[in-house]
């Protein structure tokens, strides 16, 4: 599992993948969440600007990110 620091919350999902480079970009991260192929906290997650805040965990093609709110 990877830890993933945020600054503020919330972070768009789309954003986490694109910054973490499991996305090439903005719109193949769209791409892959609106195909159903990511997890948020253990549901498959559909919405490209879901809220992703400190505690949450993403997984996506094997690789899982727990965020973490930096202070």
């Amino acid at each position: 599992m990877r830890e993933v620091e945020i600054n503020k919350e919330p972070v768009e999902l789309y954003k986490i993948l694109k910054f973490e480079g499991l996305a090439e970009n903005g719109g193949s991260a769209k791409l892959m969440i609106g195909e159903g192929g990511v997890l948020v906290n253990g549901e498959v997650e559909t919405r490209k600007r879901r809220k992703i805040v400190g505690g949450d965990v993403i997984e996506f093609q094997g690789v899982t990110l727990k965020i973490l709110l930096s202070s």
